[in-house]
């Protein structure tokens, strides 16, 4: 397309132009569309016949709404124009990727001075947005631009750019403070939080909310009110009456500071966003958004954002799986899905899918468990309502379309069943071969066991093309990641139905092939194990707690043993050294905690001390339990405790994780090494800002992992031990996440 293509003019006998974008599928700002606004801006302020102005996006609808209204120059033409009735996406993503790619700065558009400012918001004649569907990012910066601000009802609005490791770059980080205050606009840019246009309406952010057949009857007679002085016309980076007080801004600011320090600690751009916003406050509008655009030609080329958006694109394409999305398929709706199992799995299952609106039959054995995994699930919803996640009606709506049972009557008519009991084999194995028989033929059979061969848990069942994992990750109502597993018996349709289904209840996907652990346990499973050995080897647990949050996670493995469960872990050990015998280290160190008195935070004691209202402590008592240890399994050289820099720490457990990473790539358990990132960074916590753990392997080159893994293994045995793989990409100098 031209610009003249994507962003037309049509102007009534009301003498208001209304000025429209046209770039499917979200109308986002590239730098034609940029162009063709800031062409037809000139054009209709030079005009004689145009008194103001109408920001939207037109889509067929619109057309024809806009021709029955009012007679225009150009309708023919106009009536052709397509999109799609979503307001603006904000800048091409594409753009930031090209200037990271050429590392060129001169590509990024300059739109926030010489469109927004010069043209839009201090042009000789006012502007009105006409917002539906969408204003994110640059297409909110572009409305908050205009005198005003009309939005048909949900419509969305944020500024979500610090997720992609940058900042605004159209003016946000001025004029939303200046429209919404200090402390929202802090809250709302520091969590990317998308709100409503009522909610908007109610902070001052839109000035009025309409249905999407009124949108452009009320925006053009607000923008002729405007015109002819019947509503003043605002130019909000000069606004001042929304923000706190200097002092009480920078009070604001300054405990954002100290809550980034805290829990974003290498992410620069957090600070740096307050710190953007504080000149504004400070030194005027204007100077802020100088600052502003400086500071992100400083930010889009720096590791964290290259790294932050490597995994945007990467979530992305998990959605995309060959031979099962690009065939002919067509998904059928899953509507109604029965849990079996309500304890913590099983109800954060349930809980995460009536909140995406789904109906659910929740199984439990009898009737005092059913009462309690309704009580979690109740719990689980009240949560995400105190964290801001969930309003209360939506709460109130989601639980009624929850239904408990203690038998398989209900399951006649669920298009999906979701097993989601102890990792119990011959359980399992029964629970499929009574459902099979009792649910429809086309209902989809999903384990949601992390470990367990498919294969063998289906082994009695005749559906063998139904058969599915759905292992989600707990709590499931809050983790974002769904690892879909299939078989070799797996159908197309069943992967296509649950890909479908993911996005319906708010989950990023990846499929990946039937092995022991699957991708994310069997990827993981040397960190915990590497954590172990670092512990026999003479390393302080508690320090290494404290590196590897220092490095990104959000507990160390040792704080994670806590929480997960003892039992739970070494079941999983059990298996994969069954699977994998050659590189798996194990020591007694849990039993050893178990037979102390130490169980988890469960119980209050572990490897640290849980009390309500207090945060974790080390507990001192566990010390003699790891000496005991490191005495019966007596594998540190020499007899002396290791002496490790805290890299070497984080190289030591996350090495191996790599290391295993290639071997999943290389058998095809993902469909390509960027699944490993996602599967990374939204199921095992791993730092997004560093792009995933291949991104980062990468970053850091095959060579000196292979040497570093070569030499640990000669040391302390096979577990260190590097892959084929891994050696054959070491010695031909190919990037670790290029897949075979």
């Amino acid at each position: 397309m031209t610009p003249n293509a994507q962003v037309r003019m049509e102007i009534g006998n009301d003498d208001i132009a209304v000025i429209s974008i046209c770039n499917p599928p979200v109308n986002a700002l590239t730098v034609s569309v940029i162009a063709g606004l800031k062409e037809q801006y000139q054009e209709a302020i030079k005009r004689s016949d145009v008194k103001a102005i109408v920001l939207t996006v037109s889509n067929y609808e619109d057309s024809i709404h806009l021709k029955n209204r009012y007679l225009t120059r150009e309708e023919e033409q106009f009536s052709k124009f397509e999109g799609d009735g979503k307001f603006c996406g904000g800048l091409d993503i594409n753009i930031v990727q090209n200037v990271q790619k050429n590392g060129d700065i001169s590509l990024l558009p300059d739109a926030s001075v010489d469109l927004v400012i010069d043209t839009i918001e201090n042009g000789k004649k006012p502007s009105v947005a006409a917002i539906q569907g969408f204003a994110l990012g640059g297409g909110l910066e572009l409305a908050m631009g205009c005198s005003a601000r009309i939005a048909t009802s949900r419509a969305e609005l944020g500024l979500p750019e610090l997720k992609l490791g940058i900042i605004p770059g159209c003016g946000g980080t001025q004029r939303l403070p200046r429209l919404v205050g200090t402390s929202k606009a802090v809250d709302m840019l520091m969590s990317s939080k998308i709100i409503t246009s009522e909610e908007g309406k109610e902070l001052g952010l839109i000035n009025d909310v309409v249905s999407s057949e009124d949108l452009l009857t009320v925006s053009r007679l607000w923008a002729l009110d405007i015109a002819e002085g019947r509503q003043a016309r605002i130019n909000t980076l000069q606004r001042t009456d929304k923000i706190e007080p200097i002092r009480e801004s920078s009070a604001i600011l300054e405990t954002a500071r100290q809550k980034v320090l805290k829990t974003s600690p290498s992410m620069p751009h957090y600070k740096a966003c307050l710190d953007v916003i504080e000149e504004g406050i400070i030194s005027g509008g204007y100077a802020g958004v100088l600052k502003e655009e400086k500071v992100l030609r400083e930010l889009i080329l720096s590791k964290s954002a290259r790294a932050l958006l490597h995994v945007y694109f990467a979530e992305r394409a998990t959605s995309k799986v060959p031979g099962i999305t690009d065939c002919q398929l067509k998904h059928r709706k899953i509507e109604k899905v029965a849990v079996i199992g309500g304890g913590l799995m099983g109800s954060g299952i349930a809980t995460a899918l009536i909140r995406s609106s789904v109906q659910v039959i929740l199984k439990e054995i009898d009737y005092d468990c059913l009462q309690k995994s309704l009580k979690s699930v109740e719990v689980n919803l009240q949560s995400l309502v105190k964290g801001g996640h969930l309003v209360e009606e939506k709460m109130k709506k989601a639980f009624s379309l929850l239904k408990g049972v203690v038998d398989y009557e209900e399951f006649r008519d669920v298009d999906m069943v979701i097993e989601a009991v102890n990792e119990d084999t011959l359980l399992k194995q029964s629970i499929f071969e009574e459902i099979e028989k009792i649910c429809p033929p086309h209902c989809i059979l999903a384990s949601n066991t992390s470990t367990i061969d498919l294969n063998v848990i289906g082994a009695r069942t005749k559906a063998q093309d139904r058969i599915v994992g759905t292992h989600l990750f707990s709590p499931a109502h809050v983790m974002p990641l769904l690892e879909i597993v299939q078989t070799e018996n797996t159908s197309k349709q069943a992967i296509l139905d649950v890909l479908k289904f993911a996005k319906i209840i708010q989950k990023v996907p990846i499929v990946v092939k039937n092995c022991t652990g699957f991708a994310v346990n069997r990827t993981f499973f040397p960190y915990m194990q590497g954590a172990d050995m670092l512990a026999n080897l003479g390393v302080d647990v508690f320090r290494v707690d404290r590196v590897i949050t220092e490095f990104g996670m959000r507990i160390g493995p040792f704080q994670l043993l806590d929480l997960s469960g003892y039992n739970v872990f070494l079941a999983v050990v059990k298996g994969f050294a069954v699977a994998f015998p050659d590189r798996s280290f194990q020591s007694p160190l849990l039993q050893l905690m178990m037979e102390n008195g130490h169980t988890g935070k469960k119980d209050g004691r572990g490897y640290y001390l849980y009390q309500k209202g207090k945060s974790p402590e080390p507990n001192p008592s566990v010390l003699k339990v790891v000496e005991e240890c490191r005495r019966l399994v007596s594998i540190i050289p020499g007899g002396e405790p290791i002496s490790v820099m805290d890299q070497e720490i984080v190289e030591m457990l996350f090495f191996p994780v790599v290391n295993e990473g290639y071997r999943v790539i290389e058998e095809g358990v993902v469909q390509r090494a960027s699944d490993l990132d996602i599967a990374s960074v939204h199921g095992m916590k791993f730092p997004s800002e560093r792009g995933g753990i291949m991104y980062w392997a990468d970053s850091i080159g095959a060579e000196y992992i292979y040497k570093r893994l070569k030499s640990w293994s000669e040391a302390y045995g096979n577990f260190f031990k590097p892959s084929l793989f891994l050696e054959e990409r070491a010695t031909k100098g190919i990037p670790l996440g290029a897949h075979p």
